[in-house]
């Protein structure tokens, strides 16, 4: 083999092991999977959110409370 077909050999080698470790880099735990029933109750619990009445929010007007002030005498 000359040199440039080792070397050739030995960029695909090197790009095919960086394409192997992005493709596990982005593959999914084994902790993670599709889970039916607790996809039903989140369902549920977001249908029932939705089902209750919300209060009305209310807004108050804020109100300035005055403090004595000191007299300028000291008294």
């Amino acid at each position: 083999m000359s040199k440039g077909g080792a070397a050739a050999a030995l960029t695909l080698v090197l790009e095919l092991g960086g394409c192997l470790s992005v493709v596990s880099a982005l593959a999914r735990p084994p902790t993670v999977m599709n889970s039916p029933g607790y996809d039903a109750r989140l369902a549920e619990s977001r249908a029932a959110l939705q089902a209750t009445p919300q209060a009305p929010v209310r807004y108050y007007k804020r109100v300035k409370v005055r403090t004595p002030r000191p007299n300028k005498l000291g008294q």
